[in-house]
C-alpha cells in the first residue's frame, strides 16, 4: 500500500494522518482589522487525490457554508486515503455583512484568477488559485440561487471535461447537467489547471434548506467514496438524471406570481406550471411549459416585473 505524501497549506506541514486547520490570511479593513480565510486540512494514509471543497464563495449562500461545518462537526471527513481540502467560507466578510459580494461591491466568483494588488475581491480569488487549486486535482463548488430563487438540487459540470462529468455522477444529485464556463469564475480557472471541477446548487441565498443540507452532505460522501479517500459512501436515494436542454419561463407581464408547482416536479409540454395577475384580476396571464421536463429552480418572489425568471425547466436525456 503506497503511503499518502504529507502536504503544505498555508505554510504549514500536514504529515499523513493528521488533520488541523489553518488561516490564509487575505487582507486588512480599513479599521486594521485582518481578514483570515480558514481551511481544514484532513490527510489520509493511503495514497489518493487530493480534493477540494468549498463553500460560501458568495457571503448570502450559507447552505454550503452549513454542509460542510455539519460534516467537520460530525467528523465525516476522518478518511482513509487522499487528501480533502476544506473552506467552509471563502467570502468571510460578504458573510457576516449577509452580502452576494465583497465590500467593494465585486463578486469574487468573477475575479479570478485575482491579483496580489487587485480588489479585495480579486485578492481573495488570488488566495484561492495560488494557495490551494495547485494542490487539488478535483473541487466541488457548493452554492444556492440568488434573488429569492430556489435552486433543487442539481449539479453542473463542464462540457469539455470528461472528468468532471464523472465526478458529478458520483455526486449522485437529483439532477445534472453540463453548464457553460462563466469568464473569470472559479470554475473555469480550475478547469484551465486540468482540476475536475464540479458545482452544487441547491436552496436560495439566506435560507437554510435541510434536504439541501442532507444532499449536499450525501453527495460529498459519495465523491469521497467513489475516488477512494472513504471506505464507505450513502447511496443515492433515486437515479440521478441527466438533463440536456434547459429554458427560464419568464414572467409575461409584471403583477403577483402564483405558481402551481413545487420546485423539483416534473411537467408535461403545455401545462399551466404557473400564472401572473394583477391585483384586481383584471388581466391573468398563464405560464406553459415548452416541453415535458422538470423544474429545477422556482422563484420565489411573489410580485414580480415582466422579465423575471420564475422558472428553471430542464429537460431529461
Amino acid at each position: 500500500m503506497s503511503k499518502q505524501a504529507s502536504i503544505t497549506v498555508g505554510g504549514e506541514i500536514f504529515a499523513p494522518e493528521t488533520n488541523g486547520m489553518v488561516k490564509i490570511n487575505i487582507g486588512r479593513l480599513p479599521t486594521g482589522t485582518l481578514i483570515d480565510m480558514p481551511v481544514y486540512v484532513f490527510n489520509g494514509k493511503r495514497k489518493g487525490p487530493v480534493l477540494l471543497i468549498q463553500a460560501g464563495l458568495h457571503g448570502d449562500e450559507i447552505n454550503g457554508v452549513e454542509i460542510l461545518r455539519r460534516m467537520i462537526y460530525e467528523k465525516r471527513f476522518q478518511i482513509s486515503g487522499g487528501t480533502v481540502l476544506v473552506v467552509p467560507t471563502v467570502n468571510v466578510y460578504g458573510f457576516i455583512h449577509f452580502s452576494r459580494d465583497m465590500p467593494d461591491g465585486k463578486d469574487i466568483n468573477r475575479s479570478f484568477p485575482g491579483s496580489k494588488n487587485g480588489s479585495l475581491a480579486s485578492r481573495v480569488a488570488r488566495s484561492v488559485n495560488k494557495e490551494l487549486l495547485p494542490l487539488a486535482q478535483m473541487a466541488v463548488d457548493l452554492h444556492t440561487g440568488g434573488a429569492q430563487r430556489h435552486n433543487y438540487p442539481q449539479i453542473r459540470y463542464t462540457e469539455a471535461d470528461p472528468q468532471s462529468m464523472a465526478l458529478a455522477e458520483a455526486f449522485g444529485a437529483p439532477f445534472y447537467f453540463a453548464s457553460t464556463l462563466i469568464p473569470r469564475s472559479f470554475r473555469k480557472t480550475a478547469y484551465a489547471k486540468n482540476i475536475a471541477t464540479i458545482v452544487f446548487e441547491g436552496g436560495e441565498s439566506m435560507r437554510f434548506d435541510e434536504k439541501v443540507i442532507q444532499f449536499g452532505m450525501a453527495g460529498i460522501e459519495r465523491v469521497m467514496y467513489a475516488y477512494g479517500l472513504k471506505t464507505e459512501g450513502t447511496p443515492a436515494e433515486q437515479k440521478s438524471v441527466a438533463l440536456t436542454e434547459r429554458k427560464w419561463l419568464r414572467a409575461p407581464m409584471a403583477g403577483m406570481f402564483l405558481p402551481h408547482f413545487t420546485n423539483g416536479a416534473f411537467v408535461k409540454k403545455d401545462a399551466v406550471v404557473g400564472l401572473v395577475t394583477d391585483t384586481n384580476s383584471k388581466r391573468i396571464k398563464k405560464i406553459r411549459a415548452p416541453f415535458d421536463g422538470y423544474l429545477i429552480c422556482l422563484n420565489h418572489q411573489a410580485v414580480v416585473n415582466q422579465g423575471d425568471a420564475l422558472f428553471h425547466l430542464g429537460k431529461p436525456h
